[in-house]
């Protein structure tokens, strides 16, 4: 089942319900092993004519013609997803440069606002990707627990840090 419905581009299950009629209709025969996967045989020789001609004005359509139109699908698929990839690109190279225009700011501003380096780098920084618990911002941060704890307090005092539950994060990052 599995490799006809990959051969023939079939669901699997448009692929059993076929099989199945064909085995009540005599055509096949299966059998199961002991995985329980089952195989098909044909129950006796079967010779399959195809023939390609015009009947009554309608041309049937042949295996290049669906070939043809799929392989059209597939370029103009192609074309879209290369279309998209090209947006997304230009989207994240903008974004690149509005980040790096942001965190000059912050670096040029720090001074004026009366932000340490080491609380800029260890623990402002860190918060303005995640919020972070006191453990995950001495892991980040190396500074020792009563160090931080002294820090986080001076950067809740000025406004910028907020504790929710036993998370810190960066003040009025979730539109609260």
């Amino acid at each position: 089942m599995t490799e006809i419905s990959e051969r023939l581009v079939l669901s699997p299950k448009a692929v059993i319900e076929h099989l199945q009629m064909m085995e009540r209709e005599e055509l096949l025969i299966s059998c199961q092993d002991e995985r329980r996967r089952k195989y098909y045989y044909l129950s006796h020789d079967i010779n399959v004519i195809v023939n390609l001609q015009k009947q009554d004005g309608v041309t049937l359509p042949s295996v290049v013609g669906d070939q043809r139109a799929r392989f059209t699908r597939n370029l103009a698929a192609l074309g879209r997803m290369v279309r998209a990839r090209e947006e997304l690109l230009e989207n994240l190279e903008q974004l690149e440069r509005e980040i790096e225009s942001r965190f000059n700011e912050i670096v040029r501003t720090r001074e004026i606002v009366a932000v340490d380096d080491r609380d800029l780098d260890a623990i402002l920084l860190p918060l303005s990707h995640v919020d972070l618990t006191i453990v995950e911002l001495e892991e980040v941060s190396s500074l020792s627990t009563d160090e931080l704890k002294q820090r986080l307090g001076s950067l809740m005092q000025m406004g910028f840090v907020e504790r929710v539950n036993d998370r810190y994060r960066i003040r009025g990052t979730h539109g609260e």
